[in-house]
């Protein structure tokens, strides 16, 4: 069932819902990860709806509070560079790996980065999945410079003409200063032979509004152009998609929905809306 299905099948055929009824659907927004700012803005504009046009209306106001970017994947010629960040634990090398299958099965060739090199276990993972889907895996020396193996990898991302280089990062996240100096390091380097066309966010779709506040850092310290969100279920508060997108307008490129190969794929907006209202 929908966050709003509840809300929908109150208000259809009459003129408004009651007190307690938007105090419901208050509480619920707010279970499921909206936040607050977002929830009153949504139930201020939901007051004006009328019986007899709540899907439609619904549809609207919750179509108006995502971001109107693009979210196809930027495309440069003849590489396109992918730096994906985010905080240890989201499923970032996970959903690196899933990314370089979608691009690889769409026909495109990939090359990948193994640039998370203070954790051994990112590194030999990401070789593992590069071995399953047939995609090389660029990797230093054990405590290599991240920005050393990202250096390697764009100069034979630009020698071979690969048309995407997908870099998995860091994710420690000690404190603001050291991730924008390593993270904005690692961008100098790779633009000394390409350009960057993305930096995608990886963030947990159960960490509720606590995702918000890893974008809002994560934004300051490198451009973040798209999202990638994992866990993004149905069984899971979906509607923090909804909230990072309103409080900062970047768009939802891709989302995780398990742990399997095939469990990624672009974020369908509509589809999502869809599934907010009538499940």
């Amino acid at each position: 069932m929908g966050i709003f299905s509840k809300f929908i099948s109150k208000i259809k055929g009459e003129s408004t819902a009651d007190p307690l009824d938007w105090q419901e659907l208050e509480s619920e927004l707010l279970a499921a990860d909206l936040g607050p700012t977002l929830t009153s803005s949504i139930i201020k504009d939901a007051k004006s709806i009328k019986g007899d046009d709540a899907l439609a209306s619904l549809t609207q106001i919750l179509n108006s509070k995502l971001s109107s970017k693009q979210r196809v994947l930027s495309k440069s010629e003849p590489t396109s560079v992918v730096v994906i960040v985010g905080v240890n634990g989201t499923g970032k090398t996970t959903s690196v790996a899933k990314l370089a299958s979608t691009l690889k099965a769409s026909g495109s060739s990939v090359l990948l980065a193994a640039a998370d090199t203070f954790r051994a276990a990112a590194v030999e993972q990401l070789q593992t999945w590069g071995s399953r889907i047939g995609v090389e895996v660029i990797s230093g020396k054990e405590g290599a410079e991240p920005a050393s193996v990202a250096f390697d990898a764009a100069s034979r991302a630009a020698q071979e003409k690969v048309e995407y280089l997908l870099i998995d990062t860091a994710g420690r996240l000690h404190n603001k200063s050291d991730l924008m100096a390593e993270l904005g390091k690692v961008k100098r380097v790779i633009e000394k032979s390409l350009p960057v066309s993305e930096v995608l966010l990886v963030i947990d779709g159960t960490t509720g509004q606590n995702g918000i506040s890893q974008a809002k850092i994560f934004t300051e310290a490198v451009d973040v152009t798209g999202l990638i969100v994992t866990k993004l279920d149905g069984s899971a508060r979906g509607g923090v998609a909804l909230a990072i997108e309103s409080a900062l307008d970047i768009p939802i490129k891709f989302v995780g929905t398990g742990e399997a190969e095939a469990d990624f794929a672009a974020f369908d907006a509509d589809r999502y809306i869809s599934g907010l209202i009538e499940g």
